[in-house]
């Protein structure tokens, strides 16, 4: 499901990845690890086509960006749902707004929305939260709904750039529940954290990187 082959990445002549080739299978939920300025992030951008690599291929949801028009960026990403760190909510849409925009782009009918968002919602158990604001809501509320915005659309893959990291242990735990229904469910999970506490004993694999090298992949 997410297949990179020798894929590296260079800003202004400073190796941001080098060489780096790993798989994430259909189903897997996987991890990303490693130290600040150890590549994580550059790799999501990869993975979400918001960069391309200079040298390798690299495959995600059944594309290979290499082969991939500008154009057809955006189909591509309907296949993949995106967390991110800071949420990215829209603070002057309501909470139901802000995860049924992506459908309202796609022109899915209003009655189709509203099953789907109150659907996602009661997934992250925030349903009595549709008409709140994002400023309103604690920052444990604010990455749930983000993860409902982002499995909105049905994507294959799953994509959480540090999704924990401005959150207490509590809120952590609540979102990685989340993440393990997901997954469950079938969707392909690739999780990049610096909290070894997310990995560790879940007989999960790991990659790990160190200077935008691929140091290992291991079991965990």
């Amino acid at each position: 499901m997410i297949i990179l082959d020798n894929v590296s990445k260079t800003y202004d002549y400073q190796v941001a990845l080098s060489n780096i080739s790993l798989t994430v299978e259909k189903g897997e939920m996987a991890f990303v690890t490693g130290p600040s300025g150890a590549g994580k992030t550059t790799l999501f951008k990869l993975l979400y086509l918001a960069e391309k690599p200079d040298e390798g291929t690299l495959t995600i949801a059944g594309f290979n960006a290499a082969d991939l028009k500008d154009s057809a960026i955006p189909y591509l990403r309907r296949n993949i749902g995106v967390v991110f760190q800071d949420f990215k909510l829209l603070n002057n849409k309501t909470v139901y707004d802000n995860i049924a925009l992506a459908l309202r782009i796609r022109g899915i009918v209003e009655r189709e929305i509203k099953e789907r968002v109150h659907s996602v919602l009661k997934m992250v158990n925030l349903r009595h939260k549709a008409d709140s604001y994002p400023l309103t809501l604690s920052g444990g509320e604010q990455q749930r709904i983000t993860i409902a915005r982002s499995i909105v659309g049905e994507p294959t893959v799953m994509l959480a750039d540090e999704p924990t990291g401005n959150l207490d242990e509590e809120n952590e735990k609540e979102i990685m529940k989340i993440f393990k229904h997901i997954n469950n469910k079938g969707t392909t999970i690739l999780i990049a954290t610096h909290n070894r506490a997310l990995f560790e004993n879940t007989a999960k694999r790991v990659f790990l990187l160190e200077g935008g090298r691929l140091v290992k992949g291991e079991e965990k």
